[in-house]
């Protein structure tokens, strides 16, 4: 999904559990809670929250104003030193820029893209740091994810990652590499005579290592052309996004 706009972070981090609970005419609100035992650095792209993201400890909540045709991505950094201005084991990027280095998971959102709707979605295709799921509100659209994280009766887990996808920082385990990164090749990498959407297609991999990612978030992407796990949302809805998994 593209990620363009631009506009305004609201709040400080000394009020990070004081959130707003509307936003001023022709702006949306987005909320970021962290549900995880961890801190999380979350980060929102073409926002004031970028690109080292405001710290979130277990338990804490962001609330970032954004204009109502924004687009951008948000994710968690894990793992930071001291500052989130230093290294982070995850979610870090090489410079400024669009979304981290994988594997980090994405919430990808694209406001007023068409006929009056957004489209979003949580995205796997770069591998996984962080249970995430969304919900909407402020809209007539029926939220497809439950406000605990579960989609068609399928809830929220941490991913089940093979030793041979594991991503590693100072000997601890900090998250599922994708295929591609794990494994390299044509095939998993979609190159060559598997690339573009009618050859990329994971039930035909020698192991279908999209799975990983799929059970333990039904509603995410988990490869590039896994397109049905974009929703839509009609109006100037408004959007949660949780770290955590469902419990």
């Amino acid at each position: 999904m593209s990620a363009n706009g631009g506009n305004k972070a609201t709040g400080g981090a000394g009020t990070l559990t004081q959130q707003p609970s509307t936003a001023p005419a022709g702006k949306r609100l987005i909320t970021v809670v962290n549900r995880t035992d961890k801190t999380v650095w979350a980060v929102a792209s073409n926002t004031a929250v970028y690109p080292e993201g405001r710290q979130l400890k277990p338990g804490q909540s962001m609330s970032v104003t954004v204009a109502n045709n924004w687009g951008g991505r948000i994710w968690g950094r894990t793992g930071c030193t001291s500052t989130a201005a230093g290294f982070c084991a995850t979610g870090d990027c090489t410079s400024v820029c669009n979304g981290p280095n994988p594997p980090t998971t994405l919430g990808e959102f694209s406001f007023n893209a068409y006929a009056g709707m957004d489209f979003y979605d949580v995205s796997m295709v770069d591998g996984s740091n962080l249970p995430m799921y969304i919900n909407i509100s402020h809209t007539t659209t029926k939220d497809p994810v439950s406000p605990d994280g579960c989609y068609k009766g399928v809830c929220t887990t941490e991913v089940d990652c093979p030793r041979q996808m594991q991503a590693a920082s100072d000997g601890q385990v900090v998250g599922c590499k994708p295929p591609c990164a794990a494994f390299g090749g044509d095939t998993y990498c979609c190159l060559d005579r598997w690339a573009g959407r009618e050859n990329c297609v994971p039930s035909k991999w020698p192991v279908d290592y999209t799975q990983v990612f799929k059970k333990a978030a039904p509603y995410a992407y988990s490869y590039a052309f896994d397109d049905g796990a974009t929703m839509p949302c009609k109006g100037a809805c408004y959007y949660r996004v949780t770290f955590g998994i469902t419990g």
